[in-house]
């Protein structure tokens, strides 16, 4: 193990100096499955895919003599595959956008908020947030199976100091998939990661690949020149921006008070991005903000940290509920009911004051939206989930330890989940308080499908669906429920 992880560099430094074939086929043959698996993860056709993993390889024989011989290339490569990726797909968008625009703004949200719900296209994105330590040290631990040993030695490290970056790194994970509502642990995140992020590249891609990486692209097609074009702007532009940003800080470190007016006059401020690290609160002034969200079609949610908030991307129900319940994840939502018409769109927020965060954000929406909320108990339209038969084929006892799935229009699949788990995903997609009678207890492994016409809703289809196939009957009724009102300020 130790031994390849030395060779890797040993390699590359040999195609570099003498424009070995042998072996830059042998980097290929070592790391194809790792880079197609990148691939496919995030833009999920394989033809794509295949076409991605040639253009890192090209980037890799581009870059090869430019390599520090302490890179760990597995780490390097994951990076790579991610740029290319991510330009692969602003490619598709484009010509998505171009040819079915009307399509796009209709459908578009609701098939990504579907896709989201599962693990595996987030895994990804969700590495790209960690620092190059802690993603070298993931991609040595599960993607090339070393020993916490090992990693270390690669990284320079002890065997105690990697296993405690490893960890940190999990941790990180754990904390982005729960922004987006998946609530798994680390153990888990673990065993999926182990069992499931290398998977074979087709056998006929390893020649393909090596001859054009090897001759550097030349020989590429016009979509593979145009890919591998742009994906190396995106990399020498993430590198200048690291630059940049550290240039500014310095400026600021010096006193250079016009560029912090330049800065402040922009719409815009730095815990603005597409995801939420609740570590940036403590490092934040003190401020209370609402802001139109800067991505404003990626949903991604609020968190928070020693009682302080910070949310992005969400539409002004989920801020609201931010400011009044003071929780934050898929337990425990507040229900809520607008008697008021409450601004469309998507909004940032942040509340990073010393004390008294959920009372200044309330009073900020109350400035801005003109709206004040409160707790009351009311009788409400509610859908009473009970058993009506046991046994059905839909409905499974599960081992799984921890819940992930979704539900979409026409379709319902969670994997070790509790009742209380099918409750809030019903909840979400009926629009409508579920409460959970059946006094069932454990995890179970849910199955049902339906032909689906009408979109989101406490459809006909949906009902006979969860009958039939899970044996639980959704039935409509009327009870007191503790909901936050939302209503006009006075």
């Amino acid at each position: 193990m130790k031994e390849m992880m030395t060779d890797d560099m040993q390699l590359v430094g040999e195609y570099a100096r003498n424009h070995s074939e042998t072996a830059f086929a042998s980097l290929v043959q070592r790391h194809i499955d790792l880079v197609y698996s990148v691939a496919v993860r995030q833009v999920r056709d394989t033809h794509l895919a295949e076409e991605i993993t040639q253009v890192v390889f090209i980037i890799l024989a581009r870059k090869a003599a430019g390599l520090r011989p302490q890179t760990i290339l597995s780490g390097w490569l994951c990076r790579t595959a991610h740029y290319v990726s991510a330009r692969a797909l602003t490619v598709r968008r484009r010509r998505e956008i171009r040819e079915q625009e009307a399509f796009m703004q209709s459908a578009g949200d609701e098939d990504e908020r579907a896709a989201w719900a599962q693990i595996e296209p987030w895994l990804d994105q969700a590495l790209a947030q960690l620092s190059e330590p802690e993603h070298n040290a993931i991609a040595l631990r599960f993607f090339e199976r070393k020993s916490f040993r090992e990693v270390g030695t690669a990284l320079g490290a002890s065997e105690d100091t990697a296993r405690k970056r490893v960890g940190r790194a999990l941790e990180k994970l754990r904390r982005y998939f729960l922004k987006r509502g998946i609530v798994l642990p680390v153990a888990a995140i673990t065993a999926a990661m182990a069992a499931n992020s290398v998977q074979a590249a087709p056998a006929v891609l390893t020649p393909s690949v090596t001859a054009l990486a090897a001759a550097k692209g030349a020989a590429a097609s016009g979509s593979t020149a145009a890919l591998l074009k742009g994906a190396l702007k995106i990399m020498t532009w993430t590198k200048a921006k690291t630059a940049v940003t550290a240039g500014v800080l310095m400026l600021l470190a010096v006193g250079a008070t016009v560029t912090v007016r330049e800065i402040q006059e922009h719409r815009t401020y730095p815990w603005q991005g597409k995801t939420i690290d609740d570590n940036l609160l403590d490092r934040m002034p003190p401020q209370v903000r609402i802001l139109p969200a800067k991505y404003p079609r990626v949903g991604v949610g609020w968190g928070g940290r020693h009682g302080k908030l910070i949310g992005l991307g969400v539409d002004a129900k989920s801020l609201i509920q931010a400011a009044y319940s003071g929780t934050y994840g898929t337990k425990h939502r507040t229900r809520i009911v607008p008697l008021t018409a409450l601004p469309p769109g998507r909004f940032d927020f942040i509340a990073c004051l010393p004390d008294g965060n959920s009372a200044a954000l309330q009073q900020a929406i109350r400035r801005q939206f003109g709206v004040v909320a409160k707790m009351e108990t009311l009788e409400t339209d509610v859908l009473v989930l009970t058993v009506s038969s046991l046994n059905a084929p839909g409905l499974r006892a599960s081992q799984q330890p921890v819940q992930a799935g979704y539900i979409h229009p026409g379709a319902l699949k969670l994997r070790g989940a509790d009742m209380d788990s099918l409750r809030m995903e019903l909840e979400d997609y009926c629009q409508m308080p579920v409460l959970d009678r059946t006094g069932l207890a454990g995890r179970f492994d849910i199955t049902a499908t339906w032909e689906e016409t009408g979109g989101k809703g406490a459809s006909e289809a949906l009902k006979s669906a969860l009958l039939d196939q899970l044996g639980l009957q959704l039935a409509p009724g009327r009870e007191p429920l503790p909901l936050l009102v939302v209503r006009p300020a006075e």
